[in-house]
Parts: structure tokens; sequence; C-alpha cells
């Protein structure tokens, strides 16, 4: 900005000399360069925010869902205790009992 104001001071005569033509081409200039830029940046605009956009959806799901009640609350004690299969017969140590019980006369 320094160098600006420098430049139009070392043509300040210059400046004086045609103020409308020197304010038109500032005006012409500075509005071309203003399009431009915008024109350039559009795009990238609506990216952001369709992006913020989306970010607010997605906070508002995250929200609802924390909202939810909890199921029943603690399950109860039998539904959390382990039901194993029983052990399985062992025939051949019922048939050395029974004849360990048998008395013979």
């Amino acid at each position: 900005m320094q160098e600006f104001v420098e430049f139009i001071q070392s043509n300040s005569e210059l400046v004086s000399a045609n103020p409308t033509a020197f304010a038109t081409f500032a005006i012409l200039f500075g509005g071309g360069g203003f399009a431009v830029g915008r024109y350039f940046l559009t795009e990238r605009i609506a990216n952001l925010e369709s992006r913020i956009a989306r970010r607010d959806e997605e906070i508002t799901n995250l929200k609802a869902k924390q909202k939810v009640p909890e199921s029943e609350g603690p399950v109860p004690l039998f539904e959390m205790t382990e039901v194993l299969p029983p052990a399985p017969l062992n025939f051949n140590r019922l048939l050395v009992q029974r004849k360990d019980n048998l008395h013979v006369g």
C-alpha cells in the first residue's frame, strides 16, 4: 500500500492535471479486479457454505441421537447369569462305582 501512495505522490502532477481520467481508470481497474476476484472465489465460497450446512446437519443428528432415551436401564441379574450345559455323563465311572458298591457275601 505504501508503494501505491508513493506512486501517486510521484505522479501527483499528472493526476491533478487529469482527475477525471484518473478516477475513471481507478474505478474501472478497481471494479474489474473485484469482479474477477469474485468470479474466481465464487466456487470456493459455495463449497465452504455447503460444508458448513452439512456440518450443521451432522451436529443436529448427533444431538438428536444423544437425546434418545436409553433402554430399560440396568439389566436384571438373572438375565446376566451364564447358563452352562450339564456336565457330560461319565458311564465308565458309574460302572466302576456300581462294582465297588456290590457286596458279595
